[in-house]
């Protein structure tokens, strides 16, 4: 069994005069390394915040996180945070783009181009890799970020609802390109989602929050055979008990 990575022991975030605005209560969630985790809820409920909390860009009100045993009080590059929007430089090609995330690791030249070349292979974009990035789709962007994170070799991967933005054939390619990524790196992952669908698919582990403040309501373990159908008997059993702890956590939110 892997060993535990992450921790987050009794956290709670607060904001505005005096800390009146409660928006994570008293979350306890256990990550081990190599596992991928979903972090499943509603809009607004929190989860980005909860990212923003373990990316160090925030600091907890109460309780602590903890990464191989350290408490995390900074941002740092074994936390790489992934978004929606992508964040990548225009003037650059997909193939700088990549390498820009190993600017800092000490690597001789040599050593940059032939790891870039390695993520720009196991994200499916060598032929692409003079092209800049006005010129790609949004698949191909959220693709050229996750090599970018990968090259810097975190120990935990945070992606913040990186498909949104993509329409639905593109996002059934994602994350089935993200699964395969996953199972050759075995990265540690967290995965912020609000399509249950979308955490059933990817997880090995799902943390359903509450609506606001953000609180672990279920732990579902997800020991579904790989890669996963959602016409699975199982799959759908599932599916339909989250939905049930849904309806009845957020009775004005309509699956």
């Amino acid at each position: 069994m892997n060993k535990e990575i992450l921790r987050l022991e009794g956290v709670g975030k607060s904001f505005g005069e005096k800390n009146k605005f409660l928006a994570v209560k008293k979350l306890n969630i256990s990550v081990n390394n190599g596992e991928f985790a979903c972090i499943l809820g509603p809009s607004g409920c929190g989860k980005t915040i909860i990212l923003r909390l373990v990316a160090g860009f925030l600091r907890p009100t109460m309780g602590r996180i903890l990464l191989d045993s350290q408490e995390i009080t900074k941002p740092g590059t074994d936390r790489i945070l992934i978004f929606q929007d992508y964040i990548l430089f225009p003037w650059m090609t997909v193939r700088r783009n990549i390498m820009f995330g190993a600017e800092k690791s000490g690597l001789s030249q040599r050593q940059k181009e032939t790891l870039t070349n390695k993520y720009l292979k196991l994200v499916g974009l060598t032929k692409f890799k003079n092209w800049y990035i006005h010129n790609l789709s949004g698949g191909m962007k959220q693709r050229v970020a996750i090599a970018r994170a990968l090259i810097s070799n975190p120990k935990v991967l945070l992606m913040d609802e990186p498909f949104a933005a993509l329409d639905s054939q593109s996002r059934k390619y994602m994350r089935a390109s993200l699964e395969k990524i996953w199972q050759k790196t075995k990265k540690t992952v967290i995965f912020v989602t609000h399509s249950i669908n979308e955490a059933l698919i990817l997880a090995d582990t799902i943390y359903l929050l509450s609506d606001s403040p953000a609180r672990v309501i279920r732990t579902y373990k997800i020991n579904l055979p790989r890669p996963r159908s959602q016409y699975d008997f199982r799959f759908v059993k599932i599916a339909k008990d989250i939905e049930r702890k849904i309806a009845k956590e957020f009775k004005e939110f309509k699956l």
